[in-house]
């Protein structure tokens, strides 16, 4: 079996991390490095379990875009920090625990001496870079490493295996979805699990994206829906067929949700033709730092050596 690509959700990632190791660790000067520690840690964990051949850290450059604002107005409109109009005129700031942002540059820091590659792309999100670089892969297999749930609908067969390492529960209990298992776990078709699934989140909502969803059709009559016609498109013929078998009460709502259903779609589904660029010249995971001596001056500014060295012991165990 060909070497996988691992597609790292890192804000994903480093957030778990965040809330995930007690914030008593910190460097040597007092500043809380806990996602940097849980962060790297994770990371070599993921090496040592997956071995990867390439890799990238797929970063959000803009957590939430205008484009899909636009679209659907109150899309994470709840995230929003409350200071961000006295902050960053006329722009979005996430709200990020003050802890937390020193630390995501802690990161980038040491990722760049270890050489290992970032992805992103202006105005698109990381969701946006990892279904972009999965649905560009032509050789190797690809896994999708994320907490996020809207990433299931990357989950393909062809023309390569992309599968998605879902930490809802944590690294410990991740669980491995590729199309099979997708279409199982929420009953939707199976010769088309990563579509159906990003059209199932579509009908049923998301609260925690400020996603409304279609009222009344929640995520069984989602999934049902798609099942028994096959797509969305299909759902929606249906719909505006008097003769159809659908319910009654099902096809009024959605054709009560029309507008919302055109709107909804470029905003749930991943894009997957973002202008993705690599911080470094290729996503090949180094098999050793690519500055040593930083690293090495990072780590002990940072105190976190340990996890730098189960890091290098991660890819020192890589095959060549």
């Amino acid at each position: 079996m060909p070497a996988p690509v691992l597609l790292l959700d890192g804000a994903s990632m480093w957030f778990r991390s965040y809330f995930g190791v007690p914030s008593s660790i910190t460097a040597p000067d007092g500043r809380p490095v806990n996602a940097v520690r849980g962060f790297f840690d994770s990371v070599a964990t993921l090496i040592t379990r997956q071995r990867p051949g390439r890799l990238a850290v797929c970063l959000d450059l803009d957590w939430r875009p205008q484009w899909r604002v636009d679209l659907i107005p109150s899309y994470k409109a709840h995230r929003v920090a409350e200071s961000a109009a006295e902050s960053t005129e006329g722009t979005d700031v996430e709200e990020v625990p003050d802890e937390l942002s020193p630390q995501v540059d802690m990161i980038a820091e040491l990722l760049d001496a270890f050489g290992i590659a970032t992805a992103g792309a202006p105005d698109y999100e990381a969701d946006d870079v990892l279904g972009t670089l999965a649905a560009a892969e032509r050789r190797d297999p690809v896994i999708v490493v994320s907490g996020d749930r809207d990433l299931l609908q990357v989950v393909t067969d062809r023309p390569v295996a992309v599968s998605v390492l879902y930490l809802g529960q944590g690294l410990a209990k991740a669980t491995l979805f590729g199309p099979d298992e997708v279409a199982e776990r929420y009953s939707l078709p199976p010769e088309r699990a990563g579509a159906a699934y990003a059209e199932m989140a579509l009908l049923r909502g998301d609260p925690s994206d400020g996603l409304p969803g279609v009222p009344g059709i929640g995520e069984k009559t989602a999934s049902g829906l798609l099942s028994q016609y096959g797509s969305l498109a299909a759902v929606l013929d249906a719909a505006a067929d008097p003769d159809s078998a659908m319910a009654k009460g099902v096809r009024g709502k959605l054709r009560a949700a029309q507008d919302y259903i055109a709107a909804a779609g470029p905003v749930v589904r991943v894009a997957t033709d973002a202008p993705v660029t690599l911080s470094t010249p290729s996503d090949i995971l180094p098999r050793a730092a690519a500055d040593p001596a930083r690293v090495a001056e990072l780590a002990n500014q940072l105190g976190v050596s340990s996890s730098m060295a189960r890091l290098e012991r991660a890819l020192d165990e890589l095959p060549d």
